[in-house]
């Protein structure tokens, strides 16, 4: 995001990790910091990291609904906000598309919606850590945790280099014990982008976000609730917004898709098209706005 003030009047930095004062999401129990037991730190990264890589790929067979919120906030108060809803898609020879279906004028004035953001939406608020991807991450066991009524292994993830502009994520996943996939996210897309030139700086900061994840199908953990309140802090002023991302109506497209759950095809009486997410909570109930 850009500050519209410094666009008006017209370094590369990474997320120092201040992780140890991770907010508290509700029912969330304290970390306890003792090894995993039965199983080492490697071979649970290993094992989620080949889980992600398959609901990776069953995510792109799954239409879905996507709400997007950003607003600015004058103390408690929205001064400005842009609102997004979209449908994600297949159209007649089965090609993932979006269609638009709200969108009014974006009454921001403080800030400016920049293509990072837009591609932040879409691709690492729902971040997803596969094998493929996993080379390019330091991973971090830091202990087990209890979730709600999951208990789960947290690991703090931090890219090892930032290559040419290619965007990362950084903060801390919580992994299920039972399932071995990301239930929960919490942290940034990193880097935040600060540019001189001539004699003014072109600045575009990031917040930091939660995401939370539900069992979709009774076996891979997607998406459903992206929360960002955060304090961006512009050279020429700070600025609080507020955003909220809903995934909401998965529904899987085609009956000619194979779904993999540990590398099997499931059974044809597993895979129900069209099958809502089953009452399986989500890690930490998200909050519902």
């Amino acid at each position: 995001m850009k500050s519209a003030l410094r666009n008006l009047l017209s370094c590369l930095t990474l997320l120092a990790c201040a992780l140890a004062a991770l907010p508290l999401a509700a029912q969330e129990g304290p970390l306890d910091t003792a090894p995993p037991t039965n199983v080492t730190p490697e071979e649970i990264i290993k094992h989620f990291a080949a889980n992600e890589t398959e609901f990776a790929q069953a995510r792109e067979q799954y239409t879905f609904r996507q709400d997007v919120k950003v607003q600015t906030l004058d103390g408690d108060t929205p001064d400005g906000e842009y609102h997004e809803v979209f449908d994600v898609i297949f159209d007649a020879k089965g090609r993932r598309t979006e269609n638009v279906v709200f969108a009014p004028q974006s009454t921001l004035s403080k800030i400016s919606m920049t293509q990072e953001d837009m591609e932040d939406i879409r691709h690492r608020l729902p971040f997803v850590l596969t094998a493929a991807d996993l080379p390019e991450y330091n991973v971090l066991y830091v202990g087990q945790q209890q979730e709600d009524d999951l208990h789960c292994y947290a690991f703090d993830i931090a890219p090892k280099k930032i290559e040419g502009k290619k965007r990362y994520f950084q903060g801390r996943v919580w992994v299920d014990d039972r399932d071995f996939q990301i239930v929960k996210t919490y942290g940034k897309t990193v880097p935040d982008i600060r540019k001189k030139h001539g004699n003014g700086s072109d600045e575009n900061l990031f917040p930091k976000f939660t995401t939370w994840r539900q069992q979709v199908d009774g076996k891979y953990w997607f998406p459903v609730y992206t929360k960002a309140d955060d304090e961006l802090h512009f050279k020429l002023q700070d600025v609080h917004i507020k955003e909220i991302v809903k995934y909401q109506d998965y529904k899987r497209f085609g009956s000619n898709v194979k779904i993999l759950y540990e590398g099997k095809e499931l059974p044809k009486d597993q895979q129900k098209p069209g099958q809502t997410p089953d009452q399986k909570q989500p890690a930490a109930n998200p909050p519902q706005k």
